[in-house]
């Protein structure tokens, strides 16, 4: 999910709004949606300059988690998590001796395994060094940093206490405690209390070179861990999707966003029943003002656009609720974290079925929000 960065470099944090203000205001749009179910969820915020999509949309899910539990709203700490992050992507590229990934992407469950080893902080406990994440120049510091280590014939016993010492000047020191409400916590009591369970949470995908209702680790660069989803058919895999929404529960969402059939600037993300590449001038200039006839999505189209590499895992988002259009065509209403500046829904996107079908690398939802069948099928409970 790090391309993005070349976008970001454009993006500015603006005031955040609330998700029911949605409405496609540019003057030239004559797309009319209406929001079928909503689910609470924290403001809108800016990633910057970092490619750290992964741990802002899990975060705004967790969030969103808490709130759907009846929990007061937190306001957690995304660079907690890649401040851990780094540290353990570090080790496994000395490990590993340079041939693995150094990036700032990551997947939705790595936000989970920081939390199960190092905890949980909000914001106020632990910011990083600044409002608005800059990490173009740490991120090269600690790639170099790392490339000279693995150069030695034998490691020192400090090459990590470096490594960390970068991150603290760049991103804060780790607070062993913080006070939080008046009370005293760690990291570790923090994540208890506020009742998040890591174990709670699945990820799924949908591709024919893994058996399917096994899991596998999918294949993409920013999977640095090895993770693993479950691989369900594509109609299993959208009812999971749809199955989450229409029973209240959000989901993590990590696809492609470099079609030119996705428009952060206008919020929308279709698939048009013609190809970008067979459209006439006229229709690519008006394809966000007006619906349009979209593409029925089959299995094999998704798994040829990922083999030929046109499907790639570019960006995280958190999928907020459901949605049509006058057509009644259906649509997810999603939360990006690119700030509210830049696009004319300050922040939010519809984004359609078809898009979603085709482009979505993986999901992660909540367990309770898969239906019993499929998770018999998974072989889980």
């Amino acid at each position: 999910m790090n391309k993005i960065i070349l976008i970001l470099l454009a993006i500015a944090l603006m005031t955040d709004v609330e998700a029911q203000d949605l409405k496609t205001n540019h003057k030239d749009s004559h797309y009319e949606f209406t929001v079928t179910k909503e689910f609470q969820s924290t403001d809108v915020k800016n990633q910057n300059k970092s490619g750290t999509c992964w741990t802002y949309s899990t975060e705004s899910f967790i969030e969103s988690e808490l709130l759907r539990m009846g929990k007061p709203k937190v306001d957690l700490s995304e660079m907690w998590i890649v401040r851990n992050a780094y540290a353990d992507r570090a080790i496994n590229y000395v490990r590993r001796q340079g041939h693995a990934q150094f990036a700032e992407g990551g997947e939705p469950h790595d936000v989970l395994n920081v939390i199960r080893k190092y905890g949980l902080v909000p914001e106020t406990a632990y910011p990083g060094a600044n409002e608005k994440p800059n990490h173009v120049e740490m991120d090269a510091v600690l790639k170099a940093y790392l490339d000279a280590v693995i150069k030695q014939s034998i490691l020192s016993d400090h090459w990590l206490d470096g490594f960390n010492g970068i991150l603290d000047a760049y991103l804060g020191k780790r607070p062993e405690s913080f006070t939080y409400d008046g009370k005293t916590f760690t990291p570790m009591s923090f994540a208890q209390y506020l009742g998040i369970n890591p174990d709670d949470y699945i990820e799924f995908s949908s591709f024919t070179h893994h058996p399917f209702y096994k899991p596998f680790i999918i294949e993409v660069a920013d999977n640095w861990d090895n993770g693993f989803v479950y691989n369900l058919p594509l109609a299993e895999f959208t009812e999971v999707a749809e199955n989450s929404a229409e029973k209240g529960y959000s989901i993590e969402w990590a696809t492609d966003m470099s079609e030119k059939t996705f428009s952060f600037k206008n919020g929308i993300a279709i698939w048009p029943d013609t190809l970008w590449e067979d459209m006439g001038k006229k229709m690519q200039d008006s394809i966000f003002n007006y619906p349009v006839k979209q593409m029925v999505i089959t299995q094999e189209m998704r798994q040829k656009a990922f083999d030929n590499l046109t499907t790639t895992d570019d960006h995280g988002m958190h999928i907020i609720g459901t949605a049509k259009d006058q057509t009644g065509a259906p649509y997810f209403l999603v939360k990006n974290s690119w700030g509210t500046e830049k696009n004319d829904l300050k922040g939010y996107l519809y984004v359609s079925i078809p898009y979603f079908q085709l482009k979505t690398t993986c999901i992660m939802v909540n367990k309770n929000a898969v239906p019993k069948e499929i998770m018999k099928k998974i072989g889980l409970k």
